[in-house]
């Protein structure tokens, strides 16, 4: 069988995209976000949730104060990268139920009212969300290194600092440079993964 997504779309996406480490100096526009989020704001998420926020790090301040929360081998890219996305997972999500999931005005309340239950279950579709954003990174020709070495708490606090969002992963954008891409690691093949009973 095959897909109905066309090689080059199938390449772009998944066999040819690589976690980048450099990248050009070429600029990643606000049209072209807006795009990659007019795409991935369609991830599929219980409720509706939509948990993830985007943190754009533009500024050479900001960036600076972002760089000092990274692990130390992950600063040099993140410092020189066009565009920084800090992605993050707002645990008062359940706030925009009312607006996200219409049809059914009681889950706010009837499933969100506790704490421990949203942390978890936003955490766990924000995740996907993720997974989302860098596809659609990839889909607008730009090349994403998603990193998870980084003081989560000192990062929270420092660009969120209101102890409802949580940073789930540094996202580096841009056109990808010289010497980007590490060889491709080898992967699980399916009868190792898919088991039918």
């Amino acid at each position: 069988m095959t897909l109905a997504l066309d090689a080059t779309a199938q390449n772009l996406l998944f066999r040819e995209a690589h976690t980048a480490n450099t990248f050009t100096d070429e600029p990643v526009t606000e049209e072209q976000i807006k795009a990659i989020y007019d795409l991935v704001k369609y991830a599929p998420t219980a409720f509706n949730m939509s948990p993830l926020r985007v943190l754009l790090v533009r500024s050479p301040e900001a960036r600076e104060r972002l760089v000092s929360h990274m692990a130390e081998g992950n600063r040099p890219k993140t410092a020189a990268a066009p565009l920084v996305a800090v992605l993050a997972v707002d645990h008062e999500f359940h706030e925009e139920l009312p607006k996200l999931f219409p049809h059914a005005p009681g889950i706010k309340d009837a499933f969100f009212a506790e704490r421990p239950v949203r942390e978890q279950a936003g955490t766990f579709n924000a995740s996907l969300q993720i997974g989302y954003f860098i596809l659609g990174v990839r889909a607008a020709g730009l090349a994403a290194g998603p990193m998870t070495g980084f003081d989560a708490a000192g990062l929270s606090k420092e660009f969120f600092g209101d102890g409802d969002h949580q940073v789930l992963a540094v996202v580096n954008l841009g056109k990808p440079g010289e010497g980007a891409f590490n060889p491709r690691s080898p992967r699980l093949e399916y009868d190792e993964v898919v088991t039918t009973v």
